[in-house]
């Protein structure tokens, strides 16, 4: 409700299409279905997954000519990503886009072989590129990777290690070093040869210092 009442400039059209995109995926959502074979599946509710993947063509379509516009001015300046980001916000991208998304990840769990009959999610699939284009001029985006894709010491000297170091000699670290680092409290560890070192992942793991 409090995400509804701060999105009153939401135009109508907008708002009906939402609404719209909310109806076909109540009509697909399954009720005594789950767990039918393709063949089974009414003409009403082949219909809905028809007009689904009309509705997402449509969608993709639009989405597909404004990220490109938005990415090449977003890469202006941090102050064009800004606003573009805001505008792209109230765009069909920004509003209809990831609840769309969602709910077909939804509707494939609780129906894989109704949303592969439908054939909405590849056309999905082509928005990845201009998406991933975008997210890339994000601000502190290498940082946020970093902190959510990557284990500290481990992936993250995969992420941004690589390039720096590839003129650099590498470290050689004597067990000695690595048993004298440990008892001093820290928290290095051998893997195939290379040692890691995984103590800001230690206060994060939730198995324990014994099984890491």
């Amino acid at each position: 409700m409090d995400y509804e009442h701060n999105n009153k400039e939401r135009s109508a059209s907008l708002d009906l299409l939402l609404r719209f995109q909310r109806l076909l995926v109540s009509k697909l959502y399954p009720g005594d279905c789950v767990g039918q074979v393709s063949s089974a599946y009414s003409p009403d509710l082949l219909g809905v997954g028809s007009l689904l993947k009309k509705y997402t063509a449509l969608l993709c379509t639009h989405i597909g000519d404004i990220l490109p516009v938005a990415t090449s001015i977003a890469s202006t300046s941090h102050r064009h990503f800004a606003e573009v980001s805001r505008i792209v916000d109230g765009d069909l991208t920004g509003i209809l886009l990831p609840e769309l998304v969602v709910s077909i990840v939804l509707l494939l769990s609780k129906n894989a072989g109704l949303m592969q009959e439908a054939g909405a999610i590849p056309l999905l699939a082509g928005l990845l590129e201009h998406l991933d284009r975008f997210n890339h001029l994000a601000p502190g985006k290498e940082r946020d990777d970093n902190e959510d894709l990557a284990w500290p010491g481990i992936m993250g000297s995969f992420f941004t290690g690589q390039s720096s170091r590839n003129n650099e000699e590498v470290m050689l670290i004597r067990k000695a070093d690595l048993e004298n680092h440990n008892k001093d409290g820290g928290f290095w560890t051998v893997i195939d040869g290379k040692v890691y070192d995984i103590k800001d992942f230690q206060t994060q793991s939730l198995t324990g210092s014994s099984i890491l």
